[in-house]
């Protein structure tokens, strides 16, 4: 690995993530870290790429989920030579957590509290100040052959999440599919809705969707998804609409342009 051209003094960090109020989240923290901390940005793939080859920082926050590619071709296309002191952001389940634990300096799981990215602030310029290149390069190195051999997106396969991780009330929860009734937006969050409980996660509609299998969740609403297995009816509502009934008498609307997919879903039940 390349010496860094960051003084002692400082902490030249890049901040990865392609939603804009998520970096600023990261920013505003940095700010609570003592000494002088050089922050760059990057909104993408291809621009985070080419801001860390230009500033070579000593630590990189790298958001795993992007919707040009994953975070891990950031680290392919740098390469371990290259690669800064890595802590992962991730809404992952178990499964990619282990890789993390393994492979990078830390990780942050969505939704984290101050002290625990303090905590991963500290763990990473511990980590730097050590000067350890050659281990920091096997980690990554590591990391990119686990990745090759394990597939996953970087495999071009579509691979849906058997657990969801969330975080409730300071406790760490892992959501099987299966036991899911429905899911709702609400601001920033989605509402998990499970035997009559309710789970927070930090995430958009859009990624969350993506990780969820098509053959069992169905989008019945911009801000809604049900999962198959509980939808008992369609009942009709006003004019051409339709509320979306489960199993345990909730009732949803059913959007207009999503009542194709769901009575297509349904015929094949």
């Amino acid at each position: 690995m390349k010496s860094r051209a960051t003084p002692p003094s400082e902490l030249s960090v890049v901040i990865v993530d392609d939603e804009p109020a998520a970096r600023r989240g990261v920013r505003l923290l940095l700010e609570r870290v003592p000494g002088r901390v050089v922050v760059g940005e990057g909104g993408g793939v291809a621009e985070a790429v080419g801001r860390i080859r230009r500033e070579r920082p000593s630590i990189v926050f790298l958001d795993v989920q992007m919707p040009d590619a994953d975070g891990f071709e950031v680290l392919r296309r740098i390469g371990p030579e290259e690669v800064p002191a890595v802590v992962f952001v991730t809404a992952y389940d178990e499964y990619a957590l282990r890789a993390f634990e393994v492979h990078a300096v830390d990780y942050l799981l969505k939704p984290y509290d101050d002290a625990r990215f303090l905590a991963a602030v500290e763990r990473a310029r511990s980590a730097v100040r050590a000067r350890d290149a050659e281990a920091l390069d096997a980690r990554v190195g590591r990391l990119l052959d686990y990745l090759d051999t394990h597939g996953g997106s970087a495999a071009g396969e579509t691979v849906f999440s058997d657990r969801i991780l969330v975080k409730s009330s300071g406790e760490v929860f892992f959501l099987k599919p299966e036991e899911i009734d429905w899911i709702e937006a609400e601001g920033d969050y989605m509402k998990f809705h499970v035997g009559g409980k309710v789970h927070l996660m930090r995430e958009t509609m859009a990624r969350l969707e993506a990780r969820l299998d098509p053959r069992r969740f169905i989008r019945i609403h911009r801000s809604t998804i049900v999962n198959a297995d509980r939808v008992r009816k369609l009942s009709p509502s006003f004019v051409g609409e339709y509320t979306v009934v489960l199993a345990d008498g909730t009732k949803l609307k059913l959007s207009r342009g999503y009542q194709e997919r769901i009575q297509a879903h349904l015929k094949q039940l």
